[in-house]
C-alpha cells in the first residue's frame, strides 16, 4: 500500500479518529479479513479465555504446528517479531506512515543475574537500534527485567537487607545505570515502566535518580504513572518540585494501568487501602487532570500519553493548541500498543503530531503469556476488541463501496 502523503508540517489539523481511510491506509483487504476474523473471535470473553489457556498448553506440549500458527494470527498482529531484526519490516511500515515503534522486549526476567544481565544486554541493543533509525523514538523496560521483585519490594517497606541481598540490589542499580548512561550517550529517550504499587515507589525513587543524573539537557529518562492509582497525580508534582530543585527535566509517561484486578485483590489480602480509583469516571477526571498539569508545566516536563481513549487524546490536541504548542513540539508524544486503536495512532501522526506504537517482541513462547495476561486480567485487548472490530467492519464496507 502506498503511503499518505505528510502533512503540512507547522499546521495543526483537524484530527478525527472516524477516518478509517487513514487509520488502515497501511493495511491490504487481505490484512483486513484477517484483522476482521480475529477480533470477531476475541469478541467473546470466554473464547480469550479458553482459547488462551489451549494455546499455552499447546506450545508446553510442543504440539506440531502450534508455534506457527500462533505466529501467524494474534502474534502478528500484536508483536513485530520474535527478535529486534524481524522488527525491523515493522519500524519501517510504520515509518512510512509517520509513526514511530518503541521496541517492547516482553520476556518476564527469571529471578537470577544471568536473566537480569540478558535483559540488560537486549534493552542496550534496543537503545543502538534506535540510535541508529529515525523511525524508534525511545527504548523501554522494566526494573523487575532488572531486579529482584522482592528486594524491591522490602525496600519499600522498610525492610533490612541482608549483605546478599545489599550486593545483589547493587548490581541491580548498575544494570539500571547502564541502560539510562548509553542512552544518554546517544539521546535516546527511555521509558521506565510502572508496575505494581507495592514496589512501585522503589522504583520511582530509582527513575528519579537516574533523572537526577542524566536529564540535565533534556528528557532522557521518563518515568511511568498508572492514573487509576488515586495518588499519582500528587506523586507527579511532587516529582515536579524536586526535579525544579534539582534542575533537571521530568520525562513523565501517563497511563491509566494494567494491574487493577491484582491490585485491588493484593489490597485486600494484606487490609490495606485499595490504591485504585473507585470508577472509571475518576481515573479518566484524574487523567485528564494530569494531562493539563504537564502541558500546563511544558517548560519542565516532557510528557507522552500512553492511551487508547479517544476523548484523553482529543483533549491533549486541544491543550497543546490552547498553549500555543505545534503538534511536532518534542515534548509531546501519545503512544498506543501495536495491532489495536490505529484509528488514532494513524490519525494524529497523519495530523502531525509525534506518535509511536509499543510493539512487543521476544520468542513466541516467552510472548504469548504477556499479550495472554493483558487480554484476560485488564482487558486491554479484549476489553478494545469491540471498537476495533467496528472500525474494520466499517473501512471493509467503505472499499467494497469504492468499488
Amino acid at each position: 500500500m502506498s503511503p499518505l502523503p505528510p502533512p503540512a508540517p507547522a499546521t495543526a489539523a483537524p484530527v478525527s479518529f472516524d477516518d478509517t481511510k487513514v487509520a488502515f491506509a497501511s493495511k491490504s483487504d487481505a490484512d483486513l479479513r484477517r484483522m476482521y476474523a480475529l477480533f470477531a473471535t476475541m469478541n467473546s470473553g470466554g473464547l480469550v479465555k479458553a482459547g488462551g489457556g489451549l494455546m499455552k498448553s499447546a506450545l508446553k506440549w510442543g504440539l506440531p504446528g502450534t508455534k506457527f500458527l500462533i505466529k501467524n494470527s494474534i502474534f502478528a498482529q500484536f508483536c513485530g517479531g520474535e527478535t529486534i531484526a524481524e522488527c525491523r519490516a515493522v519500524v519501517e511500515e510504520l515509518g512510512k506512515y509517520n509513526v514511530g515503534t518503541i521496541l517492547d522486549y516482553s520476556v518476564e526476567g527469571e529471578g537470577h543475574d544471568r536473566s537480569f544481565n540478558r535483559t540488560r544486554d537486549e534493552i542496550l541493543a534496543t537503545i543502538e537500534e534506535a540510535r541508529q533509525s529515525r523511525h524508534i523514538p525511545f527504548s523501554v523496560f522494566k526494573v523487575t527485567g532488572l531486579a529482584d521483585v522482592k528486594i524491591l519490594e522490602k525496600l519499600q517497606a522498610g525492610q533490612h537487607l541482608t549483605l546478599d541481598e545489599v550486593a545483589r540490589h547493587e548490581r541491580a542499580v548498575a544494570r539500571l545505570d547502564a541502560i539510562c548512561a548509553r542512552a544518554h550517550q546517544h539521546s535516546v529517550r527511555v521509558f521506565v515502566d510502572a508496575e505494581e504499587s507495592w514496589f512501585q515507589h522503589t522504583i520511582d525513587e530509582l527513575a528519579y535518580q537516574m533523572m537526577a543524573r542524566y536529564n540535565r539537557e533534556s528528557a532522557i529518562v521518563w518515568n511511568t504513572y498508572q492514573l487509576y492509582r488515586h495518588d499519582r497525580l500528587e506523586a507527579l508534582q511532587a516529582a515536579h518540585r524536586e526535579a525544579a530543585r534539582g534542575n533537571y527535566y521530568l520525562g513523565v509517561k501517563l497511563v491509566r494501568g494494567a494491574y487493577m484486578e491484582k491490585e485491588s485483590r493484593v489490597a485486600q489480602q494484606r487490609g490495606h487501602q485499595n490504591p485504585i480509583n473507585p470508577t472509571k469516571q475518576a481515573t479518566d477526571d484524574l487523567y485528564n487532570e494530569s494531562l493539563r498539569y504537564c502541558v500546563g508545566h511544558v517548560d519542565r516536563i516532557s510528557t507522552c500519553a500512553g492511551t487508547h481513549n479517544e476523548a484523553s487524546s482529543l483533549h491533549l490536541t486541544e491543550l497543546m493548541q490552547q498553549h500555543g504548542l505545534a503538534p511536532q513540539d518534542p515534548r509531546i508524544w501519545f503512544a498506543q500498543l501495536y495491532g489495536m486503536s490505529d484509528n488514532l495512532s494513524y490519525n494524529l501522526a497523519h495530523a502531525g503530531y509525534n506518535t509511536a506504537k509499543y510493539v512487543p517482541y521476544g520468542p513466541v513462547e516467552a510472548v504469548m503469556p504477556y499479550l495472554l495476561r493483558r487480554a484476560d486480567e485488564n482487558t486491554a485487548i479484549a476489553g478494545q476488541s469491540s471498537r476495533e472490530f467496528l472500525l474494520i467492519r466499517r473501512e471493509i464496507r467503505r472499499r467494497q463501496g469504492r468499488r
